[in-house]
């Protein structure tokens, strides 16, 4: 019979092994980095994922400041509405710098590699910044709901102290989600290469390349989405049956439709919202191409941070209003029409 020893002898270089194996797991986001595939490793579709990317970023942040500057310059919009029209503005610059320019970086300089601290910065910011998105929303479902149903105490309901009450508790419950979240990511261990195939790190498709249990993960993740998910989106909801049951009873018609089209920017601005965020989930759900659901993500990362301002820019008559008084005081297009007058 072998000894002890013998037995020991034997299984110590499987026991070494595995150890030099986990602990190359752990150490690997410390000192290593990811790979963000993008959409397209094709060099001509690159270069124009580059130039649509570059376009949609700049048209992004240049409407949401016209909104943000329209509503600040003019007096006559100091009211909850476009308070809280201009801190969406705010939120979907943030969202979409958050992501888009570290891949117009990657694509001009054919890097694809991001560091375990920009990733986990980059799950922490686009967590936050649509969970604030979506008690955003919600809020502002709330203000038109008073206006409407509650218009003699409009005002004194949502004074400017419960305005910002609502600003600061949807941004604090936002933020305990990312960080619950990107805490959990640090708990994780990834046996090899991290290869995402998205062109930003994003929190679902990194559990999917962990190789250690993510399990808690995936509770945290569901009991935060029925907090961020359902409970603002049920308000919504709320807020909406209790405005189409005040709006019915007007006799006029001209009387309904004024009070339906102070909610007609905010409702397009919601079905644009949940329906690309629902796009993504059933793609996720239904298709195992890993493009397709990169593509999907453009769809709800991108697009409704770039549309917002066309929708209340073309919807809303105080802010077009404002807008041509704000481009009008520029003082470039007062030369031209001086220079084009002679």
């Amino acid at each position: 019979m072998p000894d002890r020893n013998h037995n020991f002898i034997v299984f110590s270089p499987h026991i070494s092994i595995r150890f030099i194996s986990d602990i190359q797991s752990r150490n690997f986001t410390d000192d290593s980095k990811f790979l963000l595939l993008g959409l397209t490793e094709d060099a001509e579709l690159q270069r124009l994922l580059f130039m649509l990317f570059l376009i949609m970023y700049l048209v992004t942040v240049l409407g949401n400041l016209l909104i943000i500057l329209a509503v600040s310059s003019d007096s006559h919009l100091y009211t909850p509405m476009y308070f809280f029209i201009s801190i969406l503005s705010i939120t979907d610059i943030c969202l979409s710098t958050t992501t888009i320019p570290n891949m117009l970086v990657n694509i001009q300089t054919q890097n694809k590699s991001i560091t375990y601290t920009g990733c986990l910065c980059q799950i922490f910011f686009v967590l936050v910044f649509n969970g604030f998105e979506i008690c955003l929303l919600s809020a502002m479902s709330y203000d038109r709901y008073v206006a409407i149903c509650h218009p003699l105490r409009y005002m004194v309901i949502m004074n400017p102290c419960f305005c910002g009450l609502m600003i600061l508790f949807s941004l604090f419950i936002s933020m305990v989600d990312a960080f619950v979240h990107t805490l959990m990511v640090l708990h994780l261990s990834f046996c090899t290469e991290v290869k995402i195939r998205q062109f930003f790190c994003e929190l679902a498709q990194i559990l999917k390349l962990a190789c250690s249990s993510t399990f808690i993960n995936n509770i945290f993740i569901y009991f935060f989405g029925c907090i961020l998910g359902v409970v603002p989106f049920s308000g919504i909801i709320f807020s909406y049956t209790q405005i189409i049951s005040s709006v019915l009873r007007i006799p006029s018609t001209s009387g309904k439709y004024k009070a339906f089209s102070t909610c007609g920017s905010h409702l397009s601005v919601v079905f644009l919202f949940y329906g690309t965020s629902f796009g993504v989930y059933i793609s996720s759900m239904f298709s195992h191409s890993s493009i397709n659901t990169a593509v999907a993500s453009v769809m709800y990362s991108v697009v409704p941070q770039m549309m917002n301002p066309f929708i209340y820019s073309l919807r809303n008559t105080d802010i077009k209003v404002s807008l041509r008084e704000l481009i009008g005081r520029i003082p470039f297009s007062n030369d031209f029409a001086i220079v084009k007058s002679h």
